[in-house]
């Protein structure tokens, strides 16, 4: 496991992500298919975490992501779930759908089944968004079992948001 992915890096980078939200005066909105919760998690770990952090939906079926965060049914059978379409439509639902004023969605393949060919385990797209601004995805491709794919993206999810924040 690298350093950075260790419990203690992974808090410290969620207490630092949610100092950077507290100064900008955000708010933050998740949306996550494949951690499942656990960027909420690792975020409301940190003490007074309520300044700063709105709410956080684990969305993992099609009905899901349409039912709360707005994706498009055509999008996801075009697309499928794992895309760069989707994420988007994830991320700017989000912020619709919540009071928040950035936001940070992600879908991807953690294993260890489920992949493809063309979009193999450890496949993760991962969006960010300020409220009034565009979307940003990135997609990552991510070594290890379940749990460090997962572990990974949360800590790729949260250093997105530090840029996100940080920009002016």
């Amino acid at each position: 496991m690298h350093d950075t992915h260790t419990d203690a890096a992974l808090h410290a980078l969620a207490d630092a992500t949610g100092a950077l939200l507290r100064t900008h005066h955000h708010r933050l909105v998740t949306a996550e298919s494949c951690t499942g919760g656990w960027i909420a998690k690792a975020v409301t770990d940190i003490a007074g975490c309520s300044d700063w952090f709105d709410c956080g939906m684990a969305a993992y079926s099609y009905e899901a992501k349409q039912a709360l965060l707005g994706v498009n049914p055509h999008t996801l059978e075009t697309h499928g779930a794992v895309s760069r379409e989707t994420v988007i439509e994830m991320v700017s639902g989000a912020l619709v759908n919540s009071g928040a004023s950035v936001a940070v969605a992600v879908t991807g393949i953690a294993g260890p089944g489920g992949g493809s060919e063309d979009k193999p385990v450890g496949a993760v797209w991962i969006g960010w968004k300020r409220r009034g601004g565009y979307a940003r995805a990135e997609l990552f491709q991510f070594d290890g079992d379940r749990d460090a794919v997962r572990r990974q993206t949360v800590v790729a999810a949260l250093q997105g948001l530090v840029e996100t924040v940080g920009e002016r």
